[in-house]
C-alpha cells in the first residue's frame, strides 16, 4: 500500500488580477471549491483568498500532480462561477500559478496565513505580495500577455 502526503500551496490569480471575487460571492466559491475538491478526490486542507486571488494548500495523491489538480480546480470552478453569473463580466483565472511544497513542520503557519488573508491585504497588495515571492525564493513569474 502506497503512503504519499505531499503538502503544496497553491496560489492562483484572476485573469489580470482583477477584483472578481467580492466578499459576496467569495465564501460561496470556496465552498464550491471544496465541494468540488472532494468529490475529485483532491485533499484540499485550507482555502481562502481575496479579490483577485486564491490560496489553496493541498496534500496530493499518488497519482495527482500539481499541474492536474491546479487545472482541475480553476477550470471546473470557472466554469461554474460563469455558469451561475456570479460576476457581471465573464469570469477566467489567470493561467499561471504559483505552487511550492509545504514541509508538516510548517503546515500551521500556512494554514493560519492562509486563513488571514483579508488581514494580510488589509495591509500588503497581492501585487507586493507577488513582489515579496519572486525576492526571498529567487525566482520570476512569466507574465501572461
Amino acid at each position: 500500500m502506497s503512503y504519499v502526503r505531499i503538502w503544496v500551496h497553491l496560489v492562483f490569480s484572476t485573469k489580470n488580477r482583477h477584483p472578481y471575487l467580492t466578499k459576496n460571492i467569495r465564501y460561496k466559491i470556496h465552498k464550491h471549491i471544496m465541494d468540488n475538491c472532494k468529490n475529485k478526490s483532491i485533499f484540499l486542507q485550507s482555502i481562502n483568498g481575496f479579490t483577485d486571488h486564491l490560496h489553496c494548500l493541498i496534500s496530493l495523491g499518488k497519482d495527482q500532480s500539481i499541474a492536474k489538480v491546479a487545472q482541475l480546480i480553476k477550470g471546473e470552478s470557472s466554469f461554474w462561477i460563469n455558469q451561475n453569473n456570479l460576476t457581471e463580466i465573464p469570469f477566467i483565472w489567470q493561467g499561471e500559478y504559483y505552487a511550492v511544497s509545504v514541509s508538516e513542520s510548517q503546515l500551521s503557519s500556512v494554514i493560519n496565513y492562509i486563513k488571514n488573508q483579508e488581514i494580510h491585504h488589509s495591509k500588503k497588495s497581492f501585487a507586493d505580495e507577488v513582489k515579496e515571492f519572486e525576492d526571498k525564493y529567487k525566482f520570476v513569474l512569466l507574465k501572461e500577455t
